[in-house]
C-alpha cells in the first residue's frame, strides 16, 4: 500500500468565513488581483474585507472556462498592477485561471511550455505567487487540487497545467456563497461533484485516505443535491454540497478520476459544453460500461464490490446491488433535467475523434478498466 497525500496548505470552511479573507489575504501581501467568474458583484462581501484589511484590488472577470489567452490577459494585468497574490472567487473557471495566472507571474517562458498533452510538460522551476481560492459553487473541488483545466480553441481541446506546487496556500470555502445558484448550476456543478466522489472511489489509485472522504461525500451529494435544486435557500442542503465539494476534489487530487472525466475534456475542447453537465449525462452510462467490463473481463476486480458500496452510500439500502447504483444516478440526472450532448452540438460522425483524444486523457489511466473504443463510442452514441 503506497500512496502520498497533498492539498491546501489551510482550509476554511463555514458559513460566514468570507469575512476572514481580508485578514487571510493581508498575510501575503498588499495588493491582489481578484480573479472573479462573469458577475463579479457577486464579489462585494470579499471586496469590503479586502479594503477592511488594507489589501488593494484589481478585478479581471473570467467569463467562461478559462482559455490560454485570458490567462496570458490575466498575468499582464497582474504585472502592470504590481499584484503580490492572486484571489479567486468564484466557480471552477475563475479558481482554474487564478491558479494558471498565479503559476505565470513567477515562472518563465509561456502556457505552452507548461502544459500537458499540446504542450511541453515543463516541470514549475518556481512557487507561483500566492494563490487563495475562494468557490461559490459546489462542484469542481478546486480549490484544492494542484491542476488548472484550461482551453486551447487552436487545438480544441482542454489540457492541465499541473504542479504540486499550485495547490493553493488558503482554499475558503463558504457554504452561503452559493445560496443565490440557479438550479441549473446548482444541478450540473453538484454532479460534477458527486462524479468526483465516484470516480476516485473506484479507480485503480485509491487510497485509504480518499476512500474516507468519498465515503463521506457521496451520502452527503446523494440526499443534499436533490434539495439544493429547489426554489429557495436551504443552508443545510448548501453546506452539505460545499463539504461534498471540497471532498470530492481532495480525493480525485490524491487518487484520479476516470472515463467520466477522460471523455469530458475533450468534449469541452471540441464544444461550447459546460463541464458539469458533461459528466452528469455520462456519469451513469460511464458507470454501466464499466460494470459490464469488469463482469466480463475482470470480474474478480475490487471495483466491482465498491460500485456495491457506491449504490448503498447513494440509495440508503444496505442490500442495494452496483446496478440500482446505476439506476438511481440515471433517475437523478433526468430528475434535473441534464440536457443530452446533442443540444451543444455533438453529433454521432463527431464522436469517433472524441474518442481517439480521450484515449490520451490522464483522467482515463485510472479508469478501473480499460474500455475499448467501441465502448466509448457507445457511451457518447449513448449520451446523445
Amino acid at each position: 500500500m503506497n500512496f502520498e497525500f497533498a492539498t491546501a496548505t489551510r482550509i476554511i470552511f463555514g458559513a460566514g468565513s468570507i469575512r476572514q479573507a481580508g485578514t487571510l489575504a493581508r498575510e501575503f501581501g498588499s495588493r491582489a488581483l481578484l480573479v472573479t467568474g462573469r458577475h463579479p458583484d457577486r464579489a462585494e462581501t470579499l471586496l469590503a474585507s479586502l479594503r477592511a484589511a488594507g489589501v488593494a484590488t484589481e478585478l479581471f472577470p473570467v467569463s467562461g472556462e478559462p482559455d490560454l489567452a485570458t490567462v496570458e490577459t490575466g498575468v499582464s494585468v497582474a504585472r502592470t498592477f504590481g499584484a503580490e497574490l492572486v484571489i479567486g472567487c468564484g466557480g471552477g473557471s475563475a479558481l482554474d485561471a487564478g491558479k494558471a495566472i498565479a503559476v505565470l507571474l513567477t515562472n518563465p517562458g509561456a502556457l505552452l511550455d507548461y502544459l500537458e498533452i499540446i504542450g511541453r510538460g515543463q516541470a514549475l522551476t518556481r512557487p507561483p505567487a500566492p494563490f487563495l481560492a475562494i468557490p461559490t459553487t459546489a462542484g469542481t473541488g478546486s480549490e484544492v487540487t494542484r491542476n488548472a483545466v484550461l482551453a486551447s480553441p487552436v487545438h480544441r481541446a482542454k489540457v492541465s497545467l499541473r504542479s504540486p506546487l499550485m495547490l493553493p496556500k488558503v482554499a475558503l470555502v463558504d457554504p452561503e456563497l452559493a445560496h443565490d445558484l440557479p438550479p441549473t448550476i446548482t444541478a450540473s456543478t453538484g454532479l460534477d461533484a458527486l462524479t468526483q466522489l465516484i470516480e476516485p472511489f473506484v479507480c485503480t489509485r485509491a487510497n485509504p485516505l480518499t476512500d474516507a472522504f468519498c465515503r463521506d461525500g457521496i451520502p452527503r451529494a446523494a440526499r443534499s443535491l436533490p434539495v439544493a435544486c429547489r426554489p429557495g435557500t436551504h443552508p443545510d442542503a448548501r453546506a452539505d454540497m460545499a463539504l461534498a465539494s471540497l471532498l470530492s476534489g481532495l480525493a480525485l487530487a490524491n487518487a484520479g478520476l476516470g472515463a467520466v472525466h477522460g471523455l469530458a475534456g475533450p468534449l469541452g475542447g471540441e464544444f461550447p459544453a459546460p463541464h458539469g453537465a458533461v459528466c452528469a449525462i455520462l456519469l451513469p452510462l460511464v458507470m454501466a460500461a464499466n460494470l459490464r467490463a469488469l463482469a466480463e473481463r475482470q470480474p474478480s476486480s475490487v471495483a466491482l464490490v465498491r460500485y456495491e458500496l457506491v449504490a448503498r452510500l447513494l440509495t440508503g439500502n444496505p442490500a442495494a446491488s452496483a446496478a440500482e447504483g446505476v439506476a438511481w444516478v440515471r433517475e437523478l440526472v433526468a430528475r434535473l433535467a441534464i440536457p443530452p450532448l446533442r443540444q451543444y452540438g455533438v453529433t454521432g460522425e463527431l464522436c469517433a475523434g472524441v474518442v481517439a483524444k480521450a484515449a490520451q486523457a490522464s483522467s482515463m489511466k485510472a479508469n478501473p478498466v480499460v474500455l475499448t473504443a467501441a465502448e466509448l463510442l457507445e457511451i457518447l452514441e449513448q449520451a446523445l
